[in-house]
């Protein structure tokens, strides 16, 4: 199984990332749509799509638009966008109100139940985060293997998901802010760079990526890793088109 980081920062692209999107080929799994979907036109491998947001925000939805030429030619029997209800609903009808996007792309919304079957026996669940609008996380478990996926809201070392996220192989997580942010990160509800490797230490994860970087910062590493590798050291940052084997 590959995991491929289509797009890696959040709130707007940059010279060197698109927003936040990631893929699964062979699962047919997207999770958030963000401008760096584009990117999985030419990695479709099933005869099915499911994407699953976290929100509705812009630069995790944007992608949706860009559904017609990402399915030109393509024969799929569905494509499917979960999420929230109440992230369905201010997305089918806001920016896929006619005024704004007036053909919709060839897409059913379909709202999240308590869990969702995946290919090779796993199963996709979800948890609320704490973000202005609102936000949820998922953890994708297979019978051999495990990841979450948590984006846009501010880390603690209480914060009620770490107990949804324990002992995954895989890590996900935002990190917009370095350390010294603390009060833009809680205005925002983004998290800084210690609070983030803390969570992942709590849970006992294995391997931790970043993604939602300020795009304003453009250079390789805008956070300072090597500060809180003596806290968790399996700490790394995604950068887009970046494939992993998992």
């Amino acid at each position: 199984m590959k995991i491929h980081f289509l797009g890696t920062t959040g709130y707007h692209p940059n010279n060197r990332r698109h927003t936040l999107s990631i893929m699964i080929p062979e699962m047919g799994i997207i999770l958030d749509a963000g401008t760096g979907m584009f990117r999985s036109r030419e990695l479709l491998q099933t005869d099915f799509l499911n994407i699953f947001l976290t929100h509705a925000h812009l630069d995790h939805s944007i992608g949706l638009t860009f559904l017609f030429d990402i399915l030109l030619g393509k024969k799929l029997s569905h494509v499917h966008v979960h999420g929230a209800p109440g992230c369905l609903s201010a997305l089918e009808n806001h920016l896929f109100h006619p005024t704004l996007f007036p053909v919709k792309p060839p897409f059913d919304f379909v709202p999240l139940t308590d869990s969702y079957p995946l290919p090779g026996n796993g199963e996709l669940t979800y948890f609320p985060l704490i973000h202005p609008g609102g936000s949820i996380g998922f953890r994708l478990d297979w019978p051999d293997k495990s990841l979450a996926f948590v984006t846009d809201t501010t880390a603690t070392e209480h914060a009620k998901y770490i107990e949804k996220i324990k002992n995954v192989d895989l890590l996900i997580h935002e990190c917009y802010f370095p350390d010294g942010k603390e009060d833009q990160a809680k205005l925002t509800g983004h998290s800084c760079l210690t609070p983030v490797a803390k969570v992942a230490k709590k849970a006992n994860v294995q391997k931790m990526y970043l993604v939602h970087m300020n795009p304003l910062s453009t250079e390789e590493d805008p956070l300072g890793l090597d500060s809180v590798r003596n806290i968790f050291p399996e700490i790394y940052l995604a950068t887009d088109e970046m494939v992993l084997d998992f």
